[in-house]
């Protein structure tokens, strides 16, 4: 038997007022868990993107009519509901699973040694993103589902995504500055590249927006459009962007650039790919909820694949890890 170790009041007052300083005093993950924990919690936040999807795409966007609540005398959906508002319901539960696995990556870079500050900014940036997300998706019930305002809870929802990756890539980095890895030509075609992409997701938002697919039974608003033509657009710019992949990768062969780059560049090339005929096998097929689900899901992987790219460009060797001052840190905790 392990003896329990005895906990003081002091003990218990400075577990209330820092809660991460007092575990990180008493535990130290290895860095693979670290590292597992940051790959959670981007898991987790495609993972409710995609069952955000399937809310609009089952007509469950008003399951719960109201917000906070799921009905003005119930917090939590109802028989009577049906299917619809378990749905919905479900999808808002899910919201407190990822603020579970945000919270654990808060946790285990924080407790790790030496501490990196940027790595717990990270998840804490994460943590308010979700916030703000949350009380989003609480105005878009509230106000009907105005495709403007789903539009815009997606596009937190990306950003989100952006954060975690970045996350995920700098625990598998040291804490030196970084050095580029290609010249300052190709970073530039990259940055076009990533300003497509957010231009392809934005415009593909304003598709969904005007499309069939409102997201409720009930007579649902949505933008002022033609969906053919806003569709059309969406191809354009994803031919821009498979375009701008491919010549990237071309003059990542020609320089002889690291195979980091490269490797990356390769896989978003394939995954646009297949997001490109997912794309159009469900445009000619009149958009049945399996395909454009899919496609919801495609545009997350493209975006991660995106944001793998830019952090490919350089590399951070091992250096001195920050170590904050007890009043920043007891700053960061009480948060």
């Amino acid at each position: 038997m392990v003896p329990v170790p005895n906990v003081t009041r002091a003990d218990a007052v400075s577990a209330v007022r820092n809660p991460l300083a007092f575990i990180a005093e008493r535990w130290t993950p290895q860095q693979r868990t670290v590292r597992h924990a940051a790959l959670i919690s981007l898991a987790m936040t495609v993972c409710i993107v995609v069952t955000g999807g399937a809310v609009r795409l089952t007509g469950s966007g008003l399951g719960c009519p109201t917000w906070p609540k799921c009905t003005d005398e119930s917090l939590t959906a109802t028989h009577e509901m049906g299917f619809h508002g378990y749905i919905e319901f479900g999808n808002r539960m899910l919201t407190y699973v990822l603020c579970a696995a945000v919270g654990w990556a808060i946790i285990t870079a924080r407790s790790q040694k030496p501490m990196r500050r940027s790595l717990t900014r990270l998840g804490w940036v994460q943590f308010w993103l979700v916030m703000g997300n949350a009380v989003l998706g609480g105005i878009v019930v509230l106000v009907g589902l105005n495709p403007y305002t789903v539009a815009a809870h997606f596009l937190l929802s990306t950003a989100l995504i952006a954060v975690a990756v970045t996350m995920w890539q700098r625990t598998r980095e040291g804490d030196g500055d970084a050095r580029p890895l290609v010249g300052k030509a190709v970073a530039q075609l990259v940055w076009f590249l990533v300003a497509a992409s957010v231009l392809l997701i934005a415009v593909g938002t304003v598709v969904t927006g005007s499309g069939p697919h409102a997201g409720d039974s009930s007579e649902v608003p949505r933008m002022g459009f033609d969906w053919e033509t806003v569709s059309k657009l969406h191809a354009v710019l994803a031919w821009i962007v498979v375009t701008l992949t491919f010549a990237l990768w071309f003059v990542l062969k020609a320089v002889d650039a690291p195979k980091g780059p490269l490797h990356r560049t390769r896989d978003l090339f394939l995954i646009l790919l297949a997001q490109g005929a997912i794309g159009y096998v469900q445009y000619f097929t009149d958009l049945p909820e399996v395909l454009v689900g899919l496609h919801m899901f495609g545009s997350c992987v493209v975006w991660i694949a995106v944001m793998r790219v830019l952090l490919s460009l350089r590399e951070r060797p091992s250096g001195a890890a920050e170590v904050p001052s007890q009043t920043g840190d007891s700053q960061l905790s009480s948060v």
